[in-house]
């Protein structure tokens, strides 16, 4: 999922999902642009329902050979295929979540605001830091929040990719995208855009393509 030379989209699936419609909704939009991985993201669900949407969504995201990552679940993002977890700072420690899933797995890790945090899980091997949240968003309370001087300091000597996630639109995106940002891990700026998903990827991608990056 790594490029260095542009940034790309990170799709956080919506908090519920109504998953008659959902799966055509999903391949519509990664059809509309250029996009690097899509986590599934399902809290207070029961796990039955969480690995019936892994066993929907994961390959209409593989087949077009975009990144699928799970949520806080190392073990059932191993067990049910998908390309990797994402771990946040509460879920497991990013040893534990390595070895479970194996050397060759994304394992991405949030990060906060935190340099140290940042730096150390770069150094464990973490596939990418997730920096947060840059914005006001009403998906999750946020537990710091990041000013994008951080990216600017990342991006000069380090080389795994940093993530931008946090009430991430296509109105504010641009001084993400110019301070080093590798990846826009975008919510409610895709699904509930007022033009649809499939437009709102579209606009990123070409804000992105004008946006020169750190």
């Amino acid at each position: 999922m790594t490029d260095f030379n542009r940034a790309q989209l990170y799709l956080i699936t919506p908090p519920k999902l109504d998953m008659t419609r959902f799966p055509d909704i999903l391949g519509r939009t990664l059809d509309a642009g250029r996009i690097g991985c899509v986590q599934l993201r399902l809290k207070d669900t029961p796990e039955d329902d969480i690995r019936r949407a892994i066993d929907t969504l994961r390959p209409i995201t593989q087949d077009r050979g975009v990144a699928f990552l799970l949520n806080d679940d190392p073990a059932m993002a191993a067990e049910t295929g998908c390309d990797g977890v994402h771990v946040g700072q509460e879920d497991m420690i990013y040893r534990d979540a390595r070895e479970i899933v194996g050397p060759d797995a994304i394992v991405g890790v949030t990060c906060h605001d935190s340099r140290h945090l940042a730096m150390e899980a770069a150094e464990q091997g973490a596939s990418y830091v997730a920096f947060g949240a840059f914005y006001p968003t009403g998906t999750k309370d946020a537990k710091a929040h990041s000013d994008p001087e951080i990216l600017n300091w990342w991006s000069e000597d380090m080389v795994v990719p940093a993530v931008a996630i946090g009430g991430i639109t296509v109105d504010n995106c641009t001084p993400l995208i110019a301070a080093g940002a590798d990846f826009l891990a975008v919510i409610a700026g895709i699904w509930d855009y007022e033009e649809g998903p499939e437009k709102a990827v579209s606009v990123f991608n070409t804000i992105i393509s004008q946006t020169p990056r750190a």
